[in-house]
């Protein structure tokens, strides 16, 4: 894509000499973040240059205290287990981040202030556009509460939907989501796990499931039902048994690599003030997880055509731990 006059706005805090940036996580070897950022930074013709550099909780302030002291940085993209962390770090933070309780990108102003941001609710909105397209959900229901839910219950809010059920193994995690949705304008309701051992229940217009990969193994051998849509926020290995599950249904299928490309459309914007199609960086990811996979990303039946896309924690949702439905949230990474 061209840069247009109306691609480049001014940065938002990132210096003349800004020359690098990163994703910041523990583990963060399998991140796709530097594929896609750098297809951005070829494509605006930008010398940026993106790695990724592991960084565990303990390693943040000093790594955090390099991006102020070294010249030369544009900023960070933080996955799993720092974007909450991260808050209490930094010197300013978004009031969307403040409210989620998570920072998934770091901008390094001019002055040297670490100012915070989460576009993981953008990422998640992207995802629920290409999977919806201008239809609001009315009654979603999503599975798991991780960190990842709290994005997506924040996308939900800025979609205008009224109301979301939640089924999740721990009720303290959805108890905050409840907090976090009344503050949004959003209803939640907590239901069991037990709820989906006879499959989807009746009543949702849309699914979107959080957990890590096996967790709803169980519920794909029950029937999809073929009106229900489904949100994938696993990217890797693709496709999962419930996305696989829904497609053979019938039912339209998006994965999660629409959430890591959307929110890491919002931080080339935030690392640059430029903007880039999220097309250029779903196909940079998709040709990544082909070669990974030495074969086609999505499978030979599932890759065709847009109503199943490989799909993000986003970012860390390849190895999420059980305990936390798709690792960190919100979940896409960076």
């Amino acid at each position: 894509m061209a840069i247009s006059s109306g691609d480049r706005a001014e940065p938002i805090g990132v210096g003349p000499v800004a020359r690098r940036a990163a994703v910041l996580g523990a583990p963060v070897g399998h991140s796709l973040s530097p594929t896609l950022h750098m297809a951005a930074y070829t494509r605006l013709g930008l010398d940026l240059t993106y790695t990724a550099i592991e960084c565990d909780e303990a390693g943040l302030p000093a790594m955090l205290g390099r991006l102020r002291d070294e010249p030369g940085w544009a900023g960070v993209s933080l996955t799993m287990p720092l974007k909450t962390a991260a808050v209490e770090l930094l010197d300013e933070v978004d009031p969307t981040a403040a409210l989620l309780g998570a920072v998934n990108t770091v901008v390094v102003r001019s002055n040297g202030h670490l100012a915070g941001f989460n576009t993981d609710v953008d990422g998640v909105g992207y995802a629920l556009r290409r999977l919806l397209g201008r239809a609001v959900p009315v009654q979603p229901l999503m599975l798991g509460a991780g960190g990842t839910a709290r994005a997506v219950v924040a996308a939900l809010a800025r979609a205008g939907t009224p109301r979301v059920a939640i089924v999740a193994r721990r009720p303290g995690a959805v108890a905050e989501l409840v907090g976090i949705g009344a503050r949004l304008g959003v209803a939640v309701t907590p239901l069991p796990w037990g709820i989906l051992s006879g499959g989807v229940p009746p009543g949702p217009d849309l699914v979107i499931s959080t957990t890590p990969a096996g967790v709803t193994d169980t519920l794909a051998r029950q029937a999809w039902p073929v009106t229900c849509p489904l949100l994938e926020l696993l990217y890797h290995p693709w496709p999962t048994a419930l996305a696989a599950s829904a497609y053979r249904s019938g039912a339209r299928v998006i994965g999660g690599l629409e959430v890591l490309a959307g929110q890491a459309v919002g931080q080339v914007r935030h690392f640059t003030g430029c903007a880039v199609d999220e097309g250029v960086l779903l196909a940079a990811g998709l040709a990544a997880l082909s070669a990974r996979n030495a074969g086609p990303a999505a499978g030979p039946d599932l890759a065709a055509g847009p109503d199943l896309a490989a799909g993000a924690d986003a970012d860390h949702a390849a190895a999420g731990p059980a305990g936390d439905p798709v690792a960190a949230g919100p979940g896409s990474g960076g």
